[in-house]
């Protein structure tokens, strides 16, 4: 019988680069997404049941997954991709933004793995694969509420994977460095929120921080490519590895570092790579 895998934000990026990646490996894939209407690609697919799945909404959470269960059987791998970024001063942020952020990156990824789990404690196996980032590990000007967000998952994840162990369930991080982003254009970016000073301050340190990760991505000499991180994916829910993973060359880079110096050192090093000389 073909394992089955469910994933959640499966419409672009990595969740469709996993579904497709577990698709060619014969797996059963639950490709979940908010608006399966608009999908035309992973529904030809053999396999690939492409389910509507809002990790903000409770009861699209449970019909997903009874779903995906009545059509293959059971849940053997979880894979909690849905979530965005937000990049600004913290005050840039309303009070709303904040929770929106965190009812989609934190409070959706502990919604679905409270419906699943349940199921691969009846099995006796499974295994949960978080996907966090980068800011997870460490804090960046401009991402104090998406690295809040992204700590959090981190935290959880290794909390979890402590508690479901005796069950026979794995859980696991993994942590994508800047794999194809824009940070000056990406449309989460709040630099018109606040003030004239702080404003200014964003836009000038979004400009920088844009041309420090372009130059950390040509000196590393390799193309950030999405699949890398489908396949980390497909790497952890088939093999052993560690609770906490990352893939990227930047980010790779970036744990060397954290790893060869005291934090605050390290602190002082990102505050010279990241803020713009005066």
């Amino acid at each position: 019988m073909n394992k089955t895998v469910l994933i959640t934000g499966s419409s672009s990026g990595f969740g469709k680069l996993a579904a497709k990646t577990f698709q060619r490996e014969g797996w059963n894939v639950i490709a979940t997404m908010r608006s399966p209407e608009k999908e035309n690609e992973l529904n030809q697919l053999e396999n690939v049941l492409v389910s509507r799945l809002d990790v903000t909404n409770q009861e699209s959470v449970t019909q997903a997954v009874n779903e995906g269960i009545e059509k293959f059987g059971k849940i053997d791998v979880l894979v909690n991709n849905a979530g965005y970024g937000g990049h600004s001063f913290l005050e840039q942020f309303s009070e709303e933004q904040i929770y929106d952020m965190f009812e989609t990156n934190v409070f959706g990824v502990m919604r679905v793995c409270r419906e699943v789990l349940p199921h691969m404690r009846k099995q006796k196996s499974g295994t949960v694969i978080n996907i966090t980032s980068m800011a997870g590990y460490m804090g960046l000007t401009l991402t104090s509420t998406y690295s809040a967000s992204k700590w959090a998952v981190e935290g959880l994840t290794e909390s979890m994977a402590m508690e479901y162990r005796p069950f026979g369930i794995q859980v696991k991080a993994i942590a994508p460095g800047a794999f194809g982003t824009n940070f000056v254009n990406a449309s989460d970016n709040n630099f018109e929120g606040g003030d004239d000073e702080i404003r200014e301050s964003a836009t000038k340190i979004g400009a920088h921080f844009h041309t420090v990760v372009a130059q950390m991505q040509k000196q590393s000499g390799q193309v950030a490519d999405p699949q890398e991180v489908a396949d980390k994916i497909y790497e952890c829910a088939t093999t052993e590895t560690p609770v906490h993973n990352i893939v990227g060359a930047d980010a790779e880079m970036l744990k060397g570092m954290i790893d060869s110096m005291p934090r605050q050192q390290f602190i002082e090093k990102l505050d010279e790579l990241l803020l713009p000389k005066a």
